[in-house]
């Protein structure tokens, strides 16, 4: 990275990464494939710190020692294909970044941008959602039933976990949904038990960034 490159580049470096962590903790089986997707005016900057990063989060949850710099050779031994695609429009947003995550059971997509200079997530598996990235963060996806958003309001009121923000999406009315919240404190094992039985949930996971 040139000290030219630098400034422009730190931002979208940091969305890179915080969307591999993201799919690197809900990911629970091997990685096969990662193909980072650039579209709009992210795809004419240099974007290999980018994709090194982005590969390095996805990494990270399975092995401590990952960094950005040797993430791309470590992905090479342990037989990931990495991949970037680049495209001009980027539909709303003037700059998006895709990460797209192949494994044994599932094929799972996270896009981002950035709003000034702050990373957030703006696709979830196809579902439109915004959210900043936030320390500690707990991620629902369910059946989209009414009273779910309230029972999982409860289960975390009556477990004292404090929501900061809280924010959903769905693929169509009474389809998949996801609910991505913030929380003051880290999610412990048992309040994720709890949420993670409440009626139509499939998948519960606490995140941390």
């Amino acid at each position: 990275i040139t000290a030219e490159e630098a400034p422009r580049l730190k931002p979208f470096i940091a969305l890179a990464e915080n969307l591999g962590k993201f799919a690197g903790q809900l990911t629970e089986t091997s990685v096969k494939a990662i193909e980072v997707v650039y579209a709009g005016g992210v795809s004419k900057l240099n974007t290999r710190p980018m994709t090194a990063s982005a590969v390095a989060g996805v990494l990270r949850p399975m092995l401590a020692e990952v960094n950005i710099v040797n993430a791309p050779m470590i992905a090479k031994e342990r037989g990931v294909a990495i991949a970037e695609t680049f495209r001009d429009d980027a539909e709303n947003f003037e700059s998006v970044v895709r990460l797209r995550i192949v494994t044994e059971r599932q094929d799972r997509s996270v896009s981002g941008a950035l709003f000034g200079q702050t990373p957030r997530i703006v696709e979830i598996k196809g579902v439109e959602m915004e959210a900043s990235f936030a320390p500690n963060m707990l991620y629902v996806s369910n059946a989209d039933k009414p009273g779910f958003i309230g029972a999982l309001g409860q289960t975390l009121g009556a477990a004292n976990v404090n929501i900061a923000t809280f924010n959903l999406g769905r693929s169509a009315p009474g389809a998949d949904a996801i609910a991505l919240l913030a929380v003051d404190d880290k999610v412990t094992d048992d309040v994720l038990a709890k949420v993670a039985a409440l009626p139509n949930v499939k998948q519960a996971k606490a995140l941390r960034f």
